[in-house]
């Protein structure tokens, strides 16, 4: 219903359309929209209302399900959470559906690798995917390859920033860091049950303030941008590689979207450190990085930093 009167509102944007014309064309009581319209207003949309009807005044970039149709049923909203990575796992072992998102405008606990806090103000994009591919477990890190190929895909397209992929997933613009991922999955046998991706993106917030070697896509452009826009664009793009089943040459596609092949890097785990030249990415995703020596050690999983 919600979607239905917005569509109609945003249709004749700036004109004030009669409860009674917008009770006719949707098919319910006049009460029946004032009641929604209400519930919209609370919900920060810009709607006046006057003896003349409703008018949507201005748009808004909210992330509520209706805003996404066709993806209503799969999208999961919230104000605030823990963390949404937190959230998809108890929707996911509660058999939330493929490709399922769940979003929040904040976290109180958001967190990227090594369980290192994001920054997770008003403003920014904070959503985790549910995702259950019929692949074997060992496979699944093709899937983070394919997310941060088509969010830097996305920004580069929407916006015409140079966005670039650091090993394994971040996304980062002049070296500063716009976007992380995290990702964690749990199997039954050999099989995926389901693997989750979380990632943060600095939109309209400032996260230079905390960490002065981030930025975000209203730094970038000088002004803000619609993070509807931005999720939809994301998930379209996400979603078609999925349904083209490419995945085996998903690391291929990845390489020149990449920002640290053939740089001085620092690889550090929970247990040791690697440093060396990153030579390459193979073709299950690992990093191999000539060290001092002249050998070549191959890095299966760390946070990446360059040198």
């Amino acid at each position: 219903m919600k979607e239905k009167i917005l569509h109609l509102l945003r249709n004749r944007a700036g004109e004030t359309i009669s409860g009674e014309d917008l009770s006719e064309r949707i098919g319910v009581s006049r009460v029946s929209v004032w009641k929604h319209i209400r519930k919209l207003q609370e919900l920060g949309y810009a709607i006046t209302s006057s003896a003349n009807g409703y008018t949507l005044t201005a748009e808004t970039d909210a992330l509520f399900p209706w805003e996404f149709p066709g993806r209503e049923a799969r999208i999961h909203h919230a104000a605030q959470a823990a963390s949404t990575m937190d959230m998809a796992r108890a929707l996911a072992r509660k058999g939330w559906p493929d490709r399922g998102v769940v979003i929040a405008e904040t976290q109180a606990q958001g967190r990227g690798r090594l369980r290192r806090p994001w920054d997770s103000a008003p403003g920014g994009l904070y959503f985790t995917l549910i995702l259950r591919p019929l692949i074997p477990a060992f496979l699944s890190y093709r899937l983070n390859f394919s997310a941060s190929l088509a969010l830097a895909q996305t920004l580069e397209a929407l916006y015409g920033i140079d966005a670039r992929v650091k090993w394994p997933n971040d996304i980062l613009v002049d070296g500063k860091k716009l976007s992380g991922m995290l990702s964690e999955l749990e199997a039954e046998g050999d099989l995926v049950t389901f693997v989750n991706i979380g990632i943060g993106i600095n939109v309209n917030n400032d996260p230079t303030v905390r960490e002065p070697g981030a930025t975000s896509i209203a730094r970038l452009l000088g002004h803000r941008v619609n993070r509807r826009d931005l999720l939809a664009a994301f998930l379209d793009r996400f979603e078609a590689g999925l349904e083209a089943d490419d995945l085996d040459g998903v690391v291929a596609r990845w390489k020149p979207y990449s920002i640290t092949l053939n740089r001085h890097v620092k690889i550090v785990t929970g247990r040791e450190t690697t440093e060396g030249i990153a030579r390459d990415v193979d073709a299950n995703g690992a990093l191999l990085v000539e060290t001092a020596d002249g050998s070549v050690k191959t890095v299966i999983y760390g946070d990446c930093f360059h040198v």
